[in-house]
């Protein structure tokens, strides 16, 4: 894109990164008209690593984020980074020394200490075999152990959504609503999990099944992207959530992170609820 800028971004971690990814990225969302040229390092945890980052930095010179815990490994790579003059800093510092000043206790250095096995790693995996196994509308007949159950038209974004949802442990089945072919009978009767209906503009769902096609080499002369079918697909989705009383959620402008979010948060004023009863 012509006037586009670009800037080199180190990022290096002793686990897997993830929280610099997104910590970065979220950064430089903020700033129009540039873009990051991200340097990825993860299970940083020795010398002989950070020698070789060091090298990569001086032919890539930039911004330079990390989360190491050890601190010898932090001050060479902090090291490193003063000798070519290239910004660095500890993403983990500033909150490890908030929650050492309220809990009056010092950490312990422990790389990748938040993806240890424990009883919340595993619900996640359970949520997310759950998810694979009833994506599209497969297995109805046990949806009711969900906790959330997806539905819409096609290009609705269900399958990332539910995925996005399985990572945080709710276990998310998905339905697609096809013209002429009837909602399973299951929905009837749902009292556990919460239904969400996904919506777009007609523009938008004509827009996406567009570029399916095209990616599939499809012919594109189909009702699947005529735009006055589409908006009879909405409308009749629409239709069928408000006589359900089932939430709808616009996902027309939204990213798939913050339609989750709407969903968790519906999600979990539907559990207080259940509980309640």
């Amino acid at each position: 894109m012509a006037g586009r800028s670009y800037f080199h971004i180190h990022l290096v971690s002793d686990a897997t990164g993830e929280t610099l990814i997104a910590i970065s990225r979220a950064a430089a969302a903020q700033y129009e008209g540039v873009s990051a040229i991200e340097h990825f390092y993860p299970m940083v945890r020795s010398r002989h690593q950070i020698d070789r980052i060091a090298r990569e930095i001086q032919q890539a010179p930039g911004i330079v984020l990390y989360t190491i815990v050890d601190p010898e490994i932090a001050l060479a790579l902090e090291a490193a980074c003063r000798e070519v003059a290239s910004p660095c800093l500890s993403i983990l510092d500033p909150i490890l020394n908030l929650f050492q000043s309220y809990l009056g206790a010092a950490s312990v250095a422990r790389p990748g200490a938040q993806h240890v096995l424990n009883a919340d790693y595993f619900r996640r995996i359970d949520a997310l075999n759950f998810t694979m196994m009833h994506d599209d509308g497969q297995l109805p007949d046990d949806v009711e152990a969900a906790d959330v159950i997806l539905v819409g038209v096609s290009r609705t974004s269900k399958t990332p959504t539910s995925i996005y949802l399985a990572n945080r442990g709710i276990k998310t089945a998905n339905v697609p609503l096809v013209p002429g072919i009837p909602v399973p009978s299951q929905l009837d009767h749902i009292r556990k999990p919460l239904v969400v209906g996904l919506v777009a503009t007609p523009e938008r769902i004509v827009q996406i099944r567009q570029n399916r096609l095209l990616s599939l080499n499809a012919s594109d002369d189909t009702d699947y992207v005529d735009r006055d079918a589409v908006a009879e697909e909405i409308a009749m989705s629409r239709k069928l959530c408000a006589r359900n009383r089932w939430p709808m959620i616009d996902v027309t402008r939204r990213s798939i992170e913050e339609t989750a979010a709407a969903i968790i948060d519906l999600y979990q004023e539907h559990r207080l609820k259940f509980i309640a009863e």
